[in-house]
Parts: C-alpha cells; sequence; structure tokens
C-alpha cells in the first residue's frame, strides 16, 4: 500500500511539473509569436534624421510601446545585401544603381498586440506623418487581430488546462492516502480507544504524509530529468528562443522547492483530513 502511495504521488506530481513546463513553454511560444509582430513606419527620401529621431523619441514616450528599432537608409542597405548574398542577380543590380533605393525605418513593437491599434492612430494623427512614406499597420491588421485572438486563447486555455490538470493530481493523491490510512483504522481506533489523543493518533500519519511527499518530489524530479532532456531538441525546433534542458537546469531548484511545496502539502493536508474521520468514537 505504501508503496502504491508513493507511485501515486510520484505521478501527480510530474503532472504537476508537466503543467510548470507547459506554462513555461506557452510563455515562450506566445512571446516568440509576439515578437514577430510590429509596425513598421517608412520615411520619405527626403525625410531630415534629426526628425525621425524626433519621432522615435516622442514615440518612446507612449506606455503601450515596449521597442522601437530605427534603422538608417544605409543600415537597411547592408540587411539587404546580407539577406540576399547568394543570389548574384540581386546584388549585381544593386552595384548597377548609384542611389540607394531603400527607405529609412522604424520598427516598433508593443507590450500587448491590441495596443497596435493605439499606435496606429497616434501616427495617424502625428503633424509629423507628412514625413512618412508608408506605415505598414493597415495591411497587417487583420493578422494582428488573429494573432491577438490565438493569443488570448491560449493563455486562457492553459490557465484552464492547468487548474484542471492540477484538481485531479490532488484529488488523485488525496482519495490513494486516505485508501491507505483506511487499511489501518483499527489501529487507530484501538489507540483512541486506550486513550491516545488527537495529535498523537494523527501525528505518525502526518509524518507519513511529509515523507510521500518528499520522495515523491525527488523522484519525480529524477524521473523527469532524462525526459526532459530527450524532448529538449525537438522543443527548440519550434520554438528557436526556449532551451528547455537549460531552462530545467537553470530552474532546478525553484522546480524542486515547488514539487516540495505541493507534494508535502497535499501529502499532509490529504492525512489530516483522511485520519480525521476515524478519531471519532
Amino acid at each position: 500500500m505504501s508503496m502504491a502511495t508513493l507511485s501515486i504521488i510520484i505521478l501527480a506530481l510530474l503532472v504537476f511539473e508537466g503543467l510548470i513546463i507547459f506554462k513555461v513553454l506557452t510563455e515562450s511560444a506566445l512571446d516568440s509569436i509576439q515578437n514577430k509582430i510590429d509596425i513598421s513606419v517608412y520615411f520619405k527620401m527626403d525625410a531630415p534624421e534629426d526628425e525621425i529621431l524626433k519621432i522615435k523619441k516622442s514615440l518612446e514616450s507612449l506606455a503601450e510601446v515596449k521597442s522601437i528599432e530605427y534603422v538608417s537608409r544605409d543600415e537597411a542597405l547592408e540587411l539587404f545585401k546580407e539577406r540576399h548574398a547568394d543570389d548574384p542577380t540581386i546584388t549585381q543590380s544593386l552595384e548597377e544603381l548609384k542611389d540607394n533605393p531603400l527607405l529609412a525605418s522604424l520598427n516598433i513593437k508593443a507590450y500587448d498586440p491590441k495596443e497596435y491599434v493605439t499606435i496606429a492612430d497616434y501616427l495617424d494623427k502625428t503633424d509629423s506623418k507628412t514625413f512618412f512614406e508608408k506605415v505598414t499597420y493597415a495591411q497587417n491588421a487583420v493578422v494582428i487581430e488573429r494573432l491577438s485572438k490565438i493569443i488570448d486563447t491560449a493563455e486562457k486555455g492553459g490557465v484552464i488546462l492547468i487548474l484542471v490538470l492540477a484538481l485531479v493530481a490532488v484529488l488523485v493523491t488525496f482519495n490513494t492516502i486516505r485508501l491507505a490510512i483506511y487499511s489501518g483504522r483499527e489501529q487507530i481506533e484501538i489507540m483512541r480507544l486506550v486513550g491516545a489523543s488527537n495529535s498523537f493518533t494523527r501525528g505518525p500519519y502526518i509524518v507519513e504524509g511529509v515523507i510521500y511527499g518528499l520522495l515523491g518530489a525527488v523522484l519525480s524530479m529524477i524521473l523527469a530529468a532524462p525526459i526532459i532532456y530527450f524532448v529538449s531538441p525537438y522543443i527548440k525546433i519550434f520554438i528557436a528562443e526556449m532551451d528547455l534542458w537549460v531552462y530545467f537546469n537553470s530552474h532546478l531548484l525553484l522546480i524542486l522547492t515547488y514539487q516540495l511545496l505541493f507534494g508535502i502539502g497535499v501529502g499532509v493536508i490529504s492525512s489530516i483530513i483522511a485520519v480525521r474521520k476515524y478519531l471519532r468514537i
């Protein structure tokens, strides 16, 4: 019965650890999507750099703006050459041009995709828009709106999934510990009949719950480590910014602390509730 209880706790803690990893992966994936969304403002050929920097500074004062990258005409040309270095036709065409055909631009990122509307409105109303050649929000508005809905749905769905699975893990663990204590109910009743106090009777089962939690937390971490090491390269294919194995190692103590708190907490609380039924004579 003890081995069965410990096994269930380990499985519950593996689920709990999986929920932590799932939350991290979801946040990384959503951040990756958001980092690919921006508004670009392209300036006319004759737009003075001082005016462009002035617009950049005014945009930085907006609470919705996360970051702004200024790309000058020369920088845009260098980036274009690097991007098409393997295409001799484009390289030759650029060499034949006397003037740089590319425009200076500001690439604006918001904290939340929903805030691009506010930024676009600000750009549309500013007096400096006479220097604008093009603002890319209009052509990206549909994509941004769809991505915003995907992000909202993923965040809400992730929270609901985490709560449901965490509840299932707690209930399964509680019922397993309760069943283990049920098998020793006669011993509890005898201890009460000979005058043992509630705390004296409850003590061994609380300690047992702590031991279950400690062993379950450590063993679940040991079991999870090779799984995370194996799946980490595959996750990196989908989320380039996320190295799960590095994250796991760098947050090992924090994850172990969560596991201990969850395991010991469930073990102790379940033991107290389950024993209380048999303390009444």
